[in-house]
């Protein structure tokens, strides 16, 4: 690891940890993380090892998944720069990643061991409450991923995977948004088999709503994807913030 300077005003937008807390307590922080950097595909942290470091991401972007025990690999949520990984480390109690999570591009990491980011919280109990608020968060996000699995159609369901990955690991190119998902991917986050999601995905294809390339997936504008399959489709379907 490298010891690199950082700025309160340079801190990522998205950045929940650091929310209402002064430049300057920003700045300690800051300086008391180490980084890492990670080529895109490399693993950041791997499922089931002791979650000793919180980590920060700071640029590029990453995903987490988890790997079941019959030897799939479910994605789970899109990591942008300023969220955090391995939150459970601002706990004492010894515990374990319960995903792994990989880098999309390559990335720049802040990390601070356990005891260093325990100190910090104690010392700045807003990184705590802020901590608690992100967790709050993903368990809403998990709620709503639950609840869709049993209330909404495999269409529907595989609908909002590809609006939701659009701002997680959505790569801007010429004339639209890519994204890297193979169909085995993205059939698993919905729920749904590899066979539904091949036939689903190339009926949208056919009605324009989005372009199929091997392992990934175009669209020239989210808002027309939104328009073409989810509005038209189902006026049940949750309104999805673009």
């Amino acid at each position: 690891m490298t010891v690199l300077e950082f700025r309160a005003v340079d801190v990522p937008h998205d950045t929940q940890l650091l929310r209402d807390l002064n430049p300057e307590e920003v700045r300690l922080i800051l300086r008391a993380a180490r980084t890492r950097r990670f080529s895109a595909k490399s693993v950041i942290t791997y499922q089931g090892e002791s979650a000793e470091h919180l980590l920060l991401l700071w640029r590029g972007r990453a995903r987490c998944f988890f790997d079941t025990p019959n030897g799939k690999k479910l994605i789970q949520i899109g990591i942008t720069p300023g969220h955090i990984l391995g939150g459970v480390a601002l706990v004492s109690r010894p515990s374990v990643y319960l995903v792994s999570t990989e880098a999309v591009r390559d990335c720049l990491v802040l990390v601070w061991d356990g005891r260093t980011i325990r100190a910090l919280a104690r010392r700045f109990p807003r990184v705590l409450e802020n901590a608690l608020v992100i967790a709050a968060n993903y368990v809403s996000w998990y709620v709503v991923a639950l609840a869709a699995l049993t209330s909404h159609t495999a269409r529907e369901r595989l609908a909002g995977v590809v609006l939701g990955y659009v701002s997680s690991i959505g790569q801007e190119v010429a004339g639209g948004i890519e994204l890297e998902l193979t169909n085995e991917e993205v059939a698993d986050s919905a729920g749904i088999t590899p066979y539904t999601a091949s036939r689903i995905l190339s009926e949208w294809q056919r009605a324009g709503a989005i372009k199929k390339r091997r392992g990934k997936i175009f669209l020239a504008s989210p808002e027309n994807f939104f328009l073409r399959v989810v509005q038209s489709r189902s006026s049940s379907f949750p309104h999805m913030k673009l």
